[in-house]
């Protein structure tokens, strides 16, 4: 069975932030992952996976201004600086964390501009950042997101992020494959798990239940069923990631509410 993650930044949302990773530990999670550390000190953070028992697997590098509206800057040409000293933020992170995966979000194409317009931006921000992460053996992950949650999303296809990672040309840069964000955009989840995963090119998944978001036993998706075809094509071809739990728990603020949704969680 795939080994799973909680993230924190949706998980347990009745707890203050720092009390997540024994919620989580607590619920026999042995990895977590969250959106971004920036409000908090790598050291404390560090204390917090340490006392749990835990390990950091994903954190997302800094967006940009996301209270404004900014989901990334990779492909926002003119913000070259600020990418390169989000990377600069980021890295340094990992490494008092431990952790060996960044996600890079793409960031939105601009109203009247075409995704061919700025994709050579894009290329070589990430060809950039490929070579900063290698110094510290740290994988940079792409995500394609759906239209729907974030209209103007640079990247929305698997097919577009493996030809992205193509011509970036980087060993170290994979897809972070969110099966939620696949289902909605294109389904046939199950073929794309089988055509991916072997070419080693698939760095981390995440889930959630389709159409709401909530835990993967609500919805529309037949998950059990993908966790098999993980396993199978796993053993397969020798991939040892992880997959995040990203969705929003259906009992939303309940006290212990992700916990009595965990139900689905294979033991």
């Amino acid at each position: 069975m795939p080994r799973f993650a909680a993230n924190l930044s949706m998980l347990y949302p009745e707890l203050d932030f720092l009390d997540r990773f024994q919620a989580a530990a607590r619920d026999g999670f042995q990895g977590v992952e969250f959106l971004f550390p920036y409000a908090y000190e790598p050291r404390h953070l560090a204390a917090r996976l340490q006392a749990n028992g835990l390990q950091q697997v994903l954190f997302n590098a800094p967006p940009g201004d996301w209270e404004g509206g900014e989901k990334g800057l990779a492909s926002v040409p003119g913000r070259e600086a600020d990418f390169q000293a989000s990377i600069r933020q980021a890295l340094d992170y990992a490494q008092a964390l431990e952790c060996p995966r960044i996600h890079v979000m793409a960031g939105l194409v601009a109203a009247g501009t075409e995704r061919a317009e700025v994709r050579p931006t894009y290329v070589a921000n990430l060809q950039w950042a490929a070579a900063e992460a290698a110094k510290q053996q740290v994988d940079l992950l792409i995500e394609p997101i759906n239209l729907r949650d974030v209209p103007g999303f640079f990247l929305n296809r698997q097919d577009h992020a493996h030809e992205l990672l193509a011509e970036i040309g980087a060993a170290n840069v994979k897809v972070q494959m969110d099966l939620y964000h696949c289902q909605i955009v294109e389904g046939d989840v199950a073929m794309k798990i089988r055509n991916y995963l072997p070419t080693g090119r698939i760095g981390h998944f995440q889930i959630a239940g389709v159409p709401e978001r909530h835990e993967p036993d609500v919805g529309e998706m037949n998950y059990p069923y993908l966790f098999q075809v993980i396993d199978e094509v796993s053993a397969q071809c020798g991939w040892q990631g992880w997959v995040g739990c990203e969705y929003r728990p259906a009992r939303g603020l309940a006290p212990g509410g992700t916990t009595a949704g965990l139900g689905w969680l294979p033991r």
